[in-house]
């Protein structure tokens, strides 16, 4: 699955978010590490939606943009 992320340098290297996860982002000294960086917390973002979904009627719906 591909996630746009927001890159952006800081005064200390780089700030990375996913603005589609609210509350989802990182950093890193360089652009690389930020972007690992942001893989991991989209990877721990979606870990804990699953917990807190696994008990609710889920359903899946195709948007063509």
């Amino acid at each position: 699955m591909f996630y746009k992320v927001v890159l952006e340098k800081s005064d200390e290297g780089f700030s990375v978010s996913c603005p589609v996860l609210p509350g989802c982002w990182s950093q890193g000294e360089t652009e690389l590490e930020a972007l690992q960086n942001i893989k991991d917390a989209i990877e721990e973002y979606l870990g804990v939606l699953d917990e807190q979904l696994k008990d609710a009627d889920v359903r899946e719906v195709e948007v063509a943009i």
